[in-house]
Parts: C-alpha cells; sequence; structure tokens
C-alpha cells in the first residue's frame, strides 16, 4: 500500500502525464468514486476506526462539511481516485485479455453491504440505523445445513420504504458498476429480495429473528426499466420458498444446483441431475462446501451408498464422479471448483461459513496439474456437448 501510494503521489506531481486525461475521464465518470475517496481519505485521519466513531462532523457531515472536508482532504482523496483508476485499468485489460479468447468472467454482488462501508456512509438514510449511525437490526439466515446457531453477518438492512421512494436508483447504480466490471453476475443470498432474515443489533447469534419481506419484483422491475434483461444468477440456496422461485423464474434467472446436497433426501431432492432444469448452474459444490473429495470423507456411510447407487460407480474417484454428473446435467452451466479438478482434500477448501478468519487462502500452483488434465477436460467437455466450438 504504501509503494501505491507513492505511485498515486508521483503520478499526481507530472500533471503532464499522457494519462492524465484518461485519468480525469475516470473521475468524471465513475459516480460512487468521490465519497468512497473522501470516506478513504477520512478513514486515515481517524486511524481506521469505523465511521460511526468519528466526530459528528466528519460521520454525519452537512453537504457545508462535506465540502470542506473534501477540500481539506484533497490530495488524499485524489490518492485514492488513483489507486481505484489504476484497478480499473489492469481489470479491464484482464476482462479484454479473457474475452478475446472466450472466457467470460462471472462477478459475484453480495445482497448486503458492510456498516463500516462509504455505501453506508454516504447514504445512511437508505438503512435501517439510529441517531449514532449503529444499525438498530442486521442480517444473517437461521439455523441450516451449515450452523447450528445460523449466521450473523452483521450487516445494516435495507429501509427498502425510501429506496422505493428514491426509485430504487442506487440498487441502479450498484448493478450498473457491476456490469461494468463483469459479464455475468451472481447475486449472493438472493431469497433476501423476497424476504430477508433481519436479527436485533443486539443478538449475539442468528437464532433469534424474523422473516422481512423485501421489494421483490419492484426492484427488479426498477433495473430492468433502467438497464434492460441483466444475465444474472440467482444464488437460491438456503430456506427456498415458491414466493423466491416465482420471483427468480418471473426474470429467467438461473438457479443454483448443487450436487453435494443431492444424496440424502431421496428421489425427489431438487439438486439430484434428473431433477434439474435446464435455466440453471450446476456446480460439484461451490466456495461454500468442502471439497468434493473432503465431503466425500465426512459424509455417512449411507450417504455414501446413495451418491454411488445413484452414480453407478463404486466410489473410487468420488470427485470425478460428481464432475462427470455435473457435466451430464441438462443445466445450462456446469461449474467445478479447481479444488475438485484437482481432487484435493479439506486442506484446500475456500471457505467455512460462519467463520471470519482463515477463509480464501488456497492457491494452487503449477506443479499440481498433472499432465494431460487439459487434454482430459477437454475430452470430457466435448463428450457431454459442453466444449465451446473452435475454442
Amino acid at each position: 500500500m504504501e509503494l501505491l501510494q507513492q505511485a498515486g503521489a508521483n503520478f499526481l506531481a507530472h500533471d503532464e502525464s499522457p494519462r492524465t486525461f484518461e485519468f480525469g475521464h475516470f473521475c468524471a465518470t465513475t459516480p460512487w468514486l468521490h465519497d468512497f475517496a473522501l470516506f478513504m481519505a477520512l478513514k486515515q485521519r481517524y486511524n481506521g476506526r469505523s465511521w460511526n466513531q468519528w466526530p459528528r462532523e466528519a460521520s454525519h457531515p452537512t453537504p457545508e462539511m462535506r465540502l470542506k472536508l473534501s477540500h481539506e482532504l484533497d490530495h488524499e482523496i485524489t490518492v485514492q481516485k488513483y489507486l481505484q483508476w489504476q484497478f480499473s485499468r489492469q481489470w479491464q485489460e484482464l476482462r479484454s485479455y479473457a474475452n478475446q479468447r472466450g472466457i467470460a468472467v462471472i462477478g459475484d454482488i453480495p445482497i448486503f453491504v458492510a456498516h463500516d462501508s462509504a455505501d453506508v456512509w454516504s447514504h445512511g438514510d437508505l438503512f435501517l440505523l439510529d441517531s449514532r449511525g449503529n444499525p438498530t437490526v442486521v442480517a444473517g439466515v437461521p439455523p441450516d445445513y451449515f450452523t447450528t446457531t445460523g449466521q450473523l453477518w452483521g450487516n445494516p438492512h435495507y429501509d427498502w420504504d425510501v429506496m422505493a421512494q428514491k426509485g430504487y436508483v442506487w440498487w441502479i447504480d450498484r448493478f450498473a458498476s457491476m456490469f461494468e466490471l463483469f459479464d455475468i453476475v451472481r447475486i449472493d443470498h438472493f431469497r433476501g429480495f423476497e424476504a430477508a432474515w433481519q436479527i436485533p443489533a443486539h443478538e449475539k447469534t442468528a437464532e433469534n429473528g424474523l422473516w422481512i419481506k423485501g421489494p421483490g419484483e419492484r426492484l427488479f422491475d426498477a433495473v430492468q426499466a433502467a438497464m434492460g434483461t441483466l444475465p444474472i444468477i440467482a444464488e437460491d440456496l438456503g430456506v427456498i420458498t415458491p414466493e423466491v422461485e416465482a420471483l427468480r423464474d418471473r426474470y429467467n434467472f438461473p438457479g443454483m444446483k448443487i450436487l453435494q446436497f443431492a444424496f440424502d433426501s431421496g428421489p425427489s431432492d431438487p439438486y439430484l441431475p434428473h431433477n434439474h432444469v435446464k435455466r440453471s448452474v450446476v456446480y460439484t459444490g461451490t466456495h461454500d462446501n468442502d471439497t468434493s473429495k473432503g465431503w466425500y470423507a465426512a459424509i455417512s456411510e449411507a450417504e455414501r451408498f446413495e451418491m454411488n447407487a445413484y452414480l453407478g460407480t463404486p466410489g473410487e474417484d468420488p470427485e470425478g464422479d460428481l464432475i462427470r454428473a455435473a457435466l451430464m446435467s441438462v443445466a445450462d452451466t456446469a461449474i467445478m471448483p479447481f479444488q475438485d479438478i484437482l481432487k484435493l482434500d479439506s486442506l484446500a477448501r475456500m471457505n467455512i461459513p460462519g467463520t471470519a478468519f482463515g477463509n480464501w487462502e488456497w492457491r494452487f500452483t503449477w506443479d499440481m496439474l498433472p499432465e494431460g488434465l487439459a487434454a482430459s477436460m477437454r475430452k470430457q467437455l466435448e463428450r457431454y456437448g459442453r466444449a465451446k466450438q473452435g475454442g
């Protein structure tokens, strides 16, 4: 970060740079940028403290105070804008490189945002906060497959009435920003737009909460009116009701089918391949699951037997069996974590829901790839009609 700050300062010291116009254009055409840069500059001024612990003139600035702070922190703000510009430039180069090779990039949009964020600081009226800026209720999910006490995420909830009065402009801008970065967007916790779990802010677990209705079709009608039909994947896992399914299907958003969830509920289980539908995305497991090898080692003998009997395999290569089942599914899209392709155990797991530390640390090295892996995967894709022609 110190080197990035130095690079920003160096750039700003040479205002005749050929890229000066490009930088100015980025600043002028990125709606969220100034609020974010001011927020980050104030974060530096107040030693990283949460914004609701800043002096009131900074935590709840009037328009006049916002102008005054912008003037006082002009250099720090401009460096922050420089950092975002550089990220944008480099990301778009990477995305373009991928697109030219027939690779689309899927991004993820969490339904909620962090309390200590530029979004909540600059748009406090859109969230359920008290007069000091603290959340009155927070987000999470009730006890489920992953955790016995639920997941207490702690994000503030939206004030959907105020959002509606403002025409859902904040959401429209947010989707617009996402589609500047990605080709396809997966909405994390899609069910929260139909109803979301609200937990009183003082609770220590997610057990004591209420399902509170969300904006549903009103929001997506507004987004589509502004942006047209969008390539969205709905993460429809967890407690899914007919109302959530109806909202998903109204906009033809594909849902998710997770094979690791398929073998413990009998033949009507929606995750079993014979119950899949074309408008869906099938996964062996997601970033929140164990690797398929680790999962198979941990499940009961009865569940192993059911999976092997269903797939007609001896269970000697469970991760390979699940990959093959995903590729055979009628689902339009199949996604396999790289850990499953490499047949790695639980040490390579990406994320454990409900835990704050030790996640998202796995990396592969090239020596982990067995010889012939690309050709083998290509052959499987061709066998099940999933290979890009000429790719």
